[in-house]
């Protein structure tokens, strides 16, 4: 790769000590050491109100999409709630739209107190494609995750070794070349050409 790829890692979470944004920071590391440059987003730094289109200053929204832009790839992280993703990822990510992820390499994460994530993550999933985004396949869920952390530190070797390839996978992939659109991307409403 001849260019230094630009990740960014969205922490959707607003607690203080939240093991999204530690998880989303391990990350982050990883791809710093395959040769990025690596920026938290981290979601409590921005004053974003609840979505409205009709708003006529919403907030930080602009300079989060401009973040969202400039990188190459970026990691969503998020804590599972009832059983999908948490409220204030959802409102960064209905801020953004195409020309913050069409054709951008996506890496999901999720952490959850209970039993393993998948749903938060199929949403997640679900979204990007929305977004004509390239969502890597591996994918980071991290259950019981409390009992996984000594203090900041992920001590679970498994769960680490997965963070840790989301990490160097959305490096790997930054500059993946997309496949010609598919129907439903020629069909999504609101995609550019």
């Amino acid at each position: 790769m001849s260019q230094q790829p630009h990740v960014a890692g969205i922490a959707g979470s607003l607690r203080d000590h939240s093991y999204t944004r530690l998880s989303v920071e391990r990350a982050l590391r990883e791809a710093d050491r395959r040769g990025a440059t690596t920026e938290l987003l981290d979601l409590r730094e921005y004053d974003l109100p609840i979505y409205d289109g009709d708003a006529d200053e919403p907030g930080d929204a602009a300079a989060l999409t401009a973040a969202v832009r400039r990188a190459d790839s970026v990691v969503l992280g998020t804590p599972s709630y009832h059983g999908s993703y948490s409220s204030v990822l959802k409102t960064a990510l209905d801020y953004c739209g195409f020309d913050e992820f069409e054709d951008t390499t996506v890496g999901l994460l999720c952490v959850a107190g209970g039993a393993f994530p998948t749903t938060p993550l199929e949403h997640l999933r679900s979204v990007c494609r929305a977004l004509n985004a390239w969502v890597v396949p591996h994918q980071a869920g991290l259950p019981h995750v409390s009992s996984q952390f000594e203090g900041d530190q992920l001590i679970d070797e498994g769960m680490a070794e997965r963070v840790d390839v989301l990490g160097r996978r959305v490096v790997e992939y930054a500059t993946i070349e997309p496949d010609p659109r598919c129907a439903e991307a020629v069909e999504n409403m609101g995609a550019g050409d």
